[in-house]
């Protein structure tokens, strides 16, 4: 049988320095060899992986964080408009007790019949 390696396999074994035959059974060396580079290659791409989930998880928490943010501010600006509202409705309430407290007291003439 053909033993197939990938190409990440094979640069990872002549980065080791090690060759394998093109053929199968591999000595048990060979194999622990081999397991080893898998292992390695598993290794790196779930390190990619949790990589690339993190900056995902990053992304969304960044733009809750703006959207957030943007809706803050448009409360705060809601605030300032009620209470320019507010001062304006106590003024108003203010000056029709005014208004209302100083006229004198009025005296009507009540007929029974």
């Amino acid at each position: 049988q053909q033993l197939h390696l990938t190409e990440e396999e094979k640069r990872l074994l002549a980065q080791e320095g090690v060759t394998l035959p093109g053929t199968l059974p591999l000595t048990q060396a060979e194999e622990r060899i081999l397991k080893k580079v898998r292992r390695k290659i598993r290794n790196k791409q779930s390190a990619q992986d949790s990589r690339r989930r993190k900056k995902e998880y990053l992304d969304r928490l960044e733009s809750r964080a703006a959207a957030c943010s943007a809706q803050n501010q448009e409360l705060r600006k809601k605030i300032q408009e009620l209470e320019k509202r507010n001062g304006s409705l106590l003024r108003q309430l203010q000056a029709l007790i005014t208004r209302t407290s100083n006229k004198a007291a009025q005296t009507g003439t009540c007929a029974m019949v």
